[in-house]
This record gives structure tokens, sequence and C-alpha cells, in this order.
């Protein structure tokens, strides 16, 4: 069994926010592949599925995400878990928008979300890094996260999701590589190698020479000049 935790802040408020992209990857998980409705458990909405030959749990905490550990902790103590059942998604200033990432371990980099987690189950769990850019300056961090991802966003981030659903089976089963590939080819599909050529530019036809209108006589004293 493996619990599959997407980081955010509850309610339409915060919905559309930057620091929800991890409740944005569960909803879209859960709904291309079929997992029952959500519903209320563990401090936090809850919905259940399988993904190849495992069964899944989808977490998002409802505790806000100050207090994220404590409805991870309960879901797994309930579920008697081990931190390397646990894959959680969330929210990465420090990398670019529509760029992602697998980690396992390691500290929090000063994410609330992963610091409660870290504070309620220990570091050892994996972690999908959801790049959302960086404001600049970190006083500026707080207000960034909490508002909504630009319009300009919208097309990245769909195809984004699409490619973490595409590939959340080979996360399960271990795979981040052909997961992070299933992501990029959403992202940055390949280019066709099919193109049809540039047809050439036509040359321009030479300019006429001039006609020669001297007599046969100024020919001849011109061959002799």
């Amino acid at each position: 069994m493996k619990l599959i935790v997407g980081l955010g802040n509850p309610g339409t408020k915060y919905a559309g926010n930057r620091h929800n992209i991890g409740f944005m990857a569960l909803d879209r998980i859960a709904s291309d592949h079929g997992f029952s409705p959500w519903r209320s458990k563990f401090q936090g909405q809850v919905s259940e599925g399988r993904l190849g030959s495992d069964k899944v749990i989808l977490l998002k905490p409802e505790t806000f995400m100050n207090l994220s550990g404590q409805s991870v902790g309960e879901a797994m103590r309930f579920h008697k878990l081990d931190p390397a059942d646990v894959i959680v998604f969330h929210d990465e200033i420090d990398l670019a928008p529509a760029k992602v990432r697998v980690k396992t371990g390691g500290g929090h980099a000063g994410h609330n979300g992963l610091r409660s987690i870290h504070s309620h189950i220990g570091p050892d769990y994996d972690r999908v890094r959801l790049g959302v850019g960086h404001p600049g300056h970190k006083d500026a961090v707080p207000g960034f996260v909490l508002r909504d991802f630009a319009k300009a966003d919208q097309d990245w981030l769909d195809d984004e999701m699409r490619g973490i659903s595409d590939g959340i089976d080979h996360l399960i089963a271990g795979d981040s590589g052909k997961f992070l590939n299933a992501v990029a080819l959403r992202v940055a599909p390949p280019r066709s190698s099919t193109t049809k050529p540039k047809p050439e530019k036509a040359k321009p036809a030479p300019a006429p020479e001039p006609e020669d209108t001297r007599t046969q006589m100024q020919k001849l004293m011109d061959r002799f000049k």
C-alpha cells in the first residue's frame, strides 16, 4: 500500500494558489484513474483506488499547511505504514515553473508543510517537488505562494498535471525516471522530425545585356584600340 499526500490549504480561497499545487496533482490522479469519491478522514480528504497492483490512498490534509504532519501521521499509524510508503507532492520555490524533481529523504528547506511532516514521521519519505518559481526575495515568498497562478501559467500547469497522471504508475513502482519522462513528454514534447524543408527562394533572372548598336566598322576599330 502507498500513501500519496498532496500539500495545500483547505477552502476555495486557497484552491488556485501556488501553495496548493499538491492538491491539484492529487485531484488529477483521482479523476483520471477512477478513484473513490473524496471523504473526510485523518483530518483531511481521502480517496482510495489502485495503481497497477498497489492499493493507493490519496490524502489532502485539511489542517492547513503548517500542521500537515498531524494528518499524515494519523493516516500512517492507522494503516501501519512506514515513511518509505509515503510520497508527498508539494510546491517548490527553488525550481522554475514546470520543473519537477523527485527526492528521497533530506531536509525540508524551510517548507512549512514538510517541516511539520518531518516532526511527525521523520525525513525518510519520498517527495515530488513541483516548481512554482521564486519571487526574487525571501521576504516576498509567503505572499507569492499564497497567490493564484497567473493566467499565463495555465497551459504548462495543465500539461504538468496530465504528465503526473500519466506517469504515476511508474512512481508507485519505484521508477522515478519513467515518471519524470512522462511529465516531460507533456510539458516539453519532442519536435517532429518530419517537418517539410522550406522551399528555396527563386534566384532572380540575370539582367539582359544592352543591345550592341555599333556598326561593323566601329566594332573592327574597337578591336584594335
